[in-house]
């Protein structure tokens, strides 16, 4: 069975990451709750336990473990000491201990993505890291491998029998066996937490403060992870004041809510489709907040849209490559050209899109952004497309 994970990110991710585990637990699936980002230890107190890399389980179906990235660290470090070795003893270095080895900046990503094709559970919930953060980390695998196929094309493998002419005649020296295991290596690891990024039952759902839920971020972020092809299943506003502070006496405290309300229904008016949950103040315990996070009869997220190409050769001698966007402001899109590839920008968010066989042949001719989709003209190159298509 194919695993169910849920990347919560956002303000007060660990208490909200906690309440969807015991949710999916107690109704029987086997939960592994994994600390990504929680520096504060807070999963520890809210479920009464120490985590660590093993994991424990607080109560029956649900596990709960803490991302090491000292021991990821020191698992990539192995797992290439062997094909260094070589290269340390030549220039006559002596390789570093276990002991000595402390996690790099960017560990904590490379330690999520290790983790995620490896979890043994029905449904995974991550306490991600923040939500410019987590979209890097999940746009990495596919990223390092679009580098180790500019740097190192796997086509070279197929001229090992011939490396020891091609060396004698352009005289200088050729990539050894061990560089290629190094890269296969490499990315079959990027092949399995991309698997496990883009699998159907994968999404990501966002907290915000419900007493500042700034839309525009929130635009920002769900344009960032429409990009990279991540699907948002909800956003959690946390600390919402309670319902009975509508009908509050006191004046301040009823204007406050109903504030609070019409932008949180602004909010959901912007998101469409897509539920907001409110977890209020008064739901004190996981258990509380765990219904509220899955009341009887809450709407399931629509499926993302998948890119797809329009045919209007006949009409419009055109193929438009419709892209969705949701959330995607026109004043912070960038659009590059180059060879058969698309650079697209959504504000600080960037992915490097190869084209579709038949766009490759096309010239960019102009773009749009309407009702969260981009939708990219090309036209024909005369010089490339058939006579008679």
């Amino acid at each position: 069975m194919a695993t169910r994970t849920v990347l919560v990110s956002g303000p007060e991710s660990a208490r909200i990451a906690a309440a969807t585990a015991l949710h999916h637990a107690r109704r029987g699936s086997d939960t592994l709750l994994l600390a990504a980002d929680d520096p504060h230890r807070v999963l520890d107190d809210l479920l009464g336990v120490r985590l660590g890399p093993d994991g424990v389980g607080p109560e029956p179906h649900l596990t709960a473990a803490r991302l090491d990235e000292q021991a990821a660290f020191r698992s990539a470090l192995d797992g290439c000491r062997d094909r260094i070795a070589p290269a340390l003893d030549l220039i006559g270095a002596q390789p570093l201990d276990p002991e000595e080895l402390a996690p790099l900046p960017g560990t904590r990503a490379l330690a999520l993505l290790h983790a995620l094709p490896r979890a043994k559970a029905e449904v995974l919930v991550v306490a991600a890291p923040p939500p410019a953060e987590l979209i890097a980390t999940l746009a990495l695998p596919a990223q390092l491998e679009r580098y180790l196929a500019r740097l190192l094309p796997e086509q070279r493998q197929a001229a090992r029998a011939l490396r020891p002419l091609l060396a004698g005649l352009a005289g200088v020296p050729m990539p050894t066996d061990r560089l290629f295991e190094a890269r296969a290596a490499a990315s079959a690891a990027l092949a399995a937490a991309a698997a496990a990024i883009t699998a159907p039952g994968t999404t990501v759902r966002l907290v915000l403060d419900a007493a500042r839920p700034a839309p525009r971020t929130l635009a920002r972020v769900r344009a960032g992870l429409a990009l990279h092809g991540l699907p948002l299943d909800a956003v959690v506003a946390h600390g919402a004041l309670p319902l009975a502070a509508a009908g509050s006496p006191d004046p301040w405290l009823a204007a406050t809510a109903a504030r609070q309300q019409e932008q949180l229904d602004a909010v959901a008016e912007q998101l469409g489709d897509i539920p907001v949950l409110t977890a209020r103040q008064g739901d004190s315990t996981l258990a509380a907040l765990a219904e509220r996070l899955y009341p009887d009869g809450a709407p399931h997220p629509p499926a993302p849209a998948e890119p797809r190409v329009e045919d209007r050769l006949a009409a419009e001698n055109l193929l438009v490559w419709h892209l969705p966007l949701p959330g995607a402001d026109r004043t912070e899109l960038e659009l590059l050209r180059r060879g058969d590839e698309l650079v697209l920008g959504v504000g600080s968010y960037r992915r490097v899109l190869a084209l579709p066989s038949a766009l490759r042949r096309c010239t960019v001719s102009g773009a749009g952004l309407a009702d969260g989709t981009l939708s990219v003209r090309f036209t024909p190159d005369p010089a490339l497309w058939p006579r008679g298509q």
